[in-house]
């Protein structure tokens, strides 16, 4: 019965199609060309920024429960020894947001940036991360005891900053010596270097006076000791940029010295990461020994690594050989102890962040670093070559040894997601996270590069098969009629 009534229906079939003219193939074929490669530069669009399909996204998050997929849950965990729990935390991926220890000021440097470029250099995501930092570092459970700190705690969930120099102004009325609030207006209020020094110089009074008064009550209760821990942390913190305003106005000898100092006075204050400040400082001071010295204590294997612990170790190592390294005359002759030395050194720091490379070449542009970096990642990549770049510079033939070198790393570790060769293998999770951190004007970095998704070949070859045909259509419109006719008769028999 089928082909019986598939046989009757093939004159009208017939009759229809011969009633079809050139311009109807040629209009249908532009329409498809046109629609295919809307469809492809959306999908390219949304690759771009987001790293994803946005036709299997959809598929994934909204087609396959209709159709009743579903996805299979994981097995229970097994049980493991101490020594496998060990090894599957280290090849965990870590995506945690850490405080970026060179972090510009707000007032004097982001906000200036952004009254010239007329662009937010923090994202939304940044700024609240270093929000919460606030309320951790700086309010305790006795603020409710003394109306100033009261206003502060308020004023660090401000997301308003005029709101917040406000709430630090009335802060002051009622306790001249809150030296939270001269924090807040260093870092928000202060339009230069020079200001948001003479607020933190106040904040030092202020917090070493408050200090003082903890330590000698922090027996007392448990909230007590709660408020020394806060006073502590201002102190710290208040110290630690005061440094890094020498650094910023050219006293770096004296900038050296208070970090020496802040380092010894609180040494289990390590997790604050004060020694990259140090050895930022000291490479400008080109003190090479005391920077060597420094990563003697820090570059350990019981301590998280960083972009500036293993660049400045591989920076050193390259020194050494830089400047007489030439490919040709290696390739002859072979490698040195020396040089074996420093290229195992690149190839470690690139191992550990691979996006840091081609900021320190120039092969991609910066922007200002963000106040949290993930390790690892791009954002860490821009808060290093920000402010280490000028170091390599400095150094005649380090940039070129780099050069030269660093994409030998990625034949030693070919599945970087499944296995490193130094480290554990690279997290997946740092895209996601650094383009939550980065701005949006900056393209993002990504290792490992992701291979385009089907949908896109797919597009560009319908967008391209569809204009052929349309521009055969165009040139040889009786003979694509009657080829297209007999392929819709075809079809229609196949059926």
């Amino acid at each position: 019965m089928l082909v019986k009534s598939c046989f009757f229906c093939l004159p009208t079939v017939t009759v229809f199609l011969s009633t079809l003219t050139p311009k109807f193939y040629f209009a249908l074929t532009v329409t498809s060309s046109f629609i295919s490669g809307l469809i492809f530069v959306f999908e390219w669009w949304h690759f771009r920024k987001y790293g994803t399909s946005f036709i299997e996204q959809v598929s994934v998050s909204h087609l396959r429960p209709l159709i009743g997929g579903v996805e299979n849950s994981p097995p229970a965990p097994a049980a493991f020894s101490a020594g496998e729990n060990e090894a599957n935390r280290q090849n965990m991926p870590e995506c945690k947001m850490w405080r970026n220890p060179l972090n510009l000021f707000r007032g004097a440097e982001y906000s200036r940036y952004m009254w010239v470029t007329g662009k937010e250099p923090l994202t939304y995501y940044d700024m609240n991360l270093s929000a919460q930092d606030h309320q951790n570092f700086f309010t305790c459970d006795t603020d409710a005891l003394r109306p100033s700190d009261t206003v502060m705690q308020k004023a660090w969930r401000e997301r308003n900053p005029q709101a917040r120099i406000k709430a630090a102004y009335q802060a002051l009325e009622l306790n001249n010596d809150c030296a939270t609030a001269y924090v807040l207006l260093a870092e928000e209020e202060a339009t230069t270097i020079v200001d948001a020094e003479r607020y933190f110089k106040q904040a030092l009074k202020a917090g070493e006076m408050i200090y003082r008064k903890s330590q000698n009550c922090h027996s007392q209760s448990p909230q007590h000791e709660a408020q020394l821990r806060r006073d502590t942390n201002v102190l710290v913190y208040v110290k630690r940029r005061l440094a890094m305003c020498a650094r910023k106005l050219g006293r770096i000898r004296e900038s050296v010295k208070m970090m020496r100092d802040l380092m010894k006075e609180f040494p289990l204050l390590s997790m604050l990461n004060i020694h990259e400040n140090l050895l930022e400082a000291l490479l400008e001071l080109q003190a090479y020994a005391d920077v060597q010295a420094v990563l003697a204590k820090y570059d350990d294997i019981s301590l998280p690594k960083s972009a500036a612990i293993c660049y400045t170790a591989a920076l050193l190592k390259a020194r050494a050989v830089s400047e007489r390294f030439s490919p040709e005359t290696a390739f002859k002759r072979g490698l040195s102890t020396a040089e074996i030395n420093a290229v195992e050194a690149i190839h470690r720091a690139v191992e550990f962040n691979p996006h840091v490379p081609k900021y320190l070449l120039e092969m991609k542009s910066l922007v200002l670093p963000p106040e949290h970096i993930l390790k690892r990642g791009d954002s860490e990549a821009v808060a290093y070559a920000f402010f280490h770049l000028q170091h390599w510079k400095r150094i005649e033939g380090a940039l070129h040894l780099l050069h030269c070198t660093w994409e030998g790393t990625f034949r030693m570790i070919p599945y970087p997601l499944e296995k490193g060769h130094l480290f554990y293998p690279y997290p997946s999770c740092t895209e996601t996270a650094d383009r939550e951190l980065l701005p949006t004007f900056h393209e993002v970095s990504v290792y490992p590069q992701k291979e385009l998704p089907f949908f896109i070949h797919f597009t560009a070859g319908l967008c391209s098969f569809s204009a052929m045909l349309a521009l055969l259509t165009h040139q040889f419109p009786e003979l694509m009629v009657v080829f297209a006719k007999a392929v819709d008769c075809f079809c229609f028999l196949l059926l």
